[in-house]
């Protein structure tokens, strides 16, 4: 289990360091501030110079910032934090929201609340190809490889070949990945 633990971190940094220089805004975020110096509990605020508790930060008015934060705190395992933060967006009907709340809730272990946010983002936009690909990453915890291999499908289908989504869910479907590790 260790094994393919480290090895799946080994694959993450290739694809991160290929996707970097291809600009690929959909890889797995670079830290910055948030997650490199803020402790738990807090974000980074440009406008301050300094991290801020997330109850306080202004990062709501922005939604694109909002959920690039919301990414990157996911993506270093601050999930708690990531909801706190998505529990502030205002508009929770939009798909990304309702993505990275599937994305955390799945990642703590609640796999009956992803799948269902995964839903609800898939109805808002059936092209949210990221949704797509972390559904299809549930389906393979959940021992259903077959189903990963249909929403691998509709990625492909959408236009999302050779993309973050894609490549992430292909090579989860390739390793036989069912522990859960989202690359």
């Amino acid at each position: 289990m260790r094994g393919f633990y480290v090895g799946a971190m080994i694959l993450v940094g290739l694809v991160h360091t290929a996707s970097a220089v291809g600009m690929d805004e959909e890889a797995p975020p670079s830290p910055t501030p948030t997650t490199s110096i803020c402790p738990d509990g807090q974000v980074w605020d440009v406008d301050e110079a300094e991290c801020v508790q997330i109850a306080e930060t202004g990062l709501v008015t922005d939604p694109s910032s909002l959920i690039g934060t919301v990414r990157e705190l996911a993506y270093a395992g601050r999930h708690d934090d990531a909801l706190a933060l998505l529990a502030r967006a205002p508009n929770q009907d939009e798909t990304m929201v309702q993505t990275y709340l599937g994305y955390s809730l799945r990642s703590m272990g609640d796999m009956a609340a992803g799948l269902d946010h995964y839903a609800r983002a898939l109805a808002l936009d059936p092209d949210n190809l990221l949704a797509r690909s972390y559904l299809g990453m549930a389906h393979l915890t959940r021992g259903k490889p077959e189903e990963a291999a249909v929403q691998l499908a509709e990625i492909r289908a959408r236009g999302g070949a050779g993309r973050w989504p894609e490549r992430a869910l292909a090579a989860a479907i390739a390793q036989g990945a069912t522990t859960g590790y989202d690359y």
